[in-house]
């Protein structure tokens, strides 16, 4: 793997490691960073004030008052070196909900009739992949994720969007992504995710990072989930199954209980039907059979002291 170190004015340095979107190139990208970062908060890197990984290069940004590019360089080339045979990063591994439905999806059709196929099979293609995060970028927390199957390949729209909803799920060029902010963008949107993906009072305020794993999931119809509920919008109850650890987007409005009262709760939400969403408080019926259980030891207990 070859490289090019480039100026980026006076005050940074970019390590281009090639022209493409490839796991090998993030792979030597992510190494690169890690080692430095490593360096960093060992102070072995004076001067060094932060770096900015993409696809294919990471840039370092140095203070010139501190050090010099010559300096900088001097002390980065055996971490480029090593880095051009880094290994994959085990990132973190997420299962993100996303409604592929109704104002949600607004170009799920014309993309289905764009490339000749049923919304269906678009929805099925997109959910039963498992998308590398690449890089964050264009907005605070946006993860540029692929690859995409090679079905669902589309340019960028011609007319761009003025406004797109924060959460939209959009793919383009072989990407996907998720919009963390409203903003504009010329991706196709194929539906919603209501997961938070930045918030400046975390400690990271990015959910996701580079070399994370992303698969998305899809609530069926017909099915029976149980888990507790993480988390819910003015749309949307967010469940993580208590079998697999998926996470599952419920409709807010079909569901048969209010969502507040089961935030934070065990409970089992069944599709009978396919459409309203049937709510049990597993947590509460656990609960009431334990004071009953415990009801009877006291009651047994006091029936022993009086019979003393």
């Amino acid at each position: 793997m070859s490289y090019r170190i480039l100026d980026a004015g006076d005050a940074a340095l970019t390590i281009e490691f090639g022209s493409v979107i490839d796991p090998a190139l993030l792979a030597a990208v992510n190494a690169l960073d890690a080692a430095i970062q490593r360096l960093q908060a060992a102070g072995a890197l004076p001067g060094v004030i932060e770096t900015m990984p993409t696809f294919r290069s990471l840039t370092v940004f140095f203070d010139p008052l501190a050090t010099d590019r010559d300096t900088v360089l001097a002390a980065l080339q055996p971490l480029i070196d090593a880095a051009e045979h880094g290994t994959p990063v085990d990132g973190r591994h997420w299962r993100l909900p996303v409604c592929y439905e109704g104002e949600a999806a607004p170009d799920l059709a014309e993309v289905a009739q764009s490339l000749g196929i049923g919304e269906a099979e678009v929805i099925a293609l997109h959910s039963g992949t498992e998308y590398l995060v690449y890089m964050l970028g264009f907005l605070p927390g946006f993860p540029f994720m692929g690859d995409l199957p090679e079905r669902l390949r589309l340019p960028r729209r011609s007319q761009p969007r003025v406004r797109v909803p924060a959460g939209s799920v959009a793919i383009a060029t072989g990407l996907t992504a998720i919009y963390p902010w409203e903003s504009p963008g010329g991706w196709h949107l194929l539906g919603r995710c209501p997961v938070p993906l930045f918030d400046a009072r975390r400690a990271a305020p990015s959910l996701l990072a580079a070399g994370d794993r992303v698969q998305i999931e899809r609530a069926a119809e017909g099915q029976s989930y149980q888990g507790k509920v993480i988390a819910s919008t003015d749309r949307y109850v967010v469940q993580e199954r208590a079998d697999t650890g998926a996470v599952v987007l419920h409709n807010r409005r079909a569901l048969t209980a209010d969502a507040e009262k089961i935030q934070g709760r065990d409970v089992e939400i069944r599709y009978p039907h396919g459409g309203a969403g049937l709510v049990k408080d597993v947590q509460r019926q656990a609960e009431a059979g334990h004071q009953l259980e415990a009801g009877k030891d006291r009651g047994g207990h006091q029936g022993q002291e009086r019979e003393r």
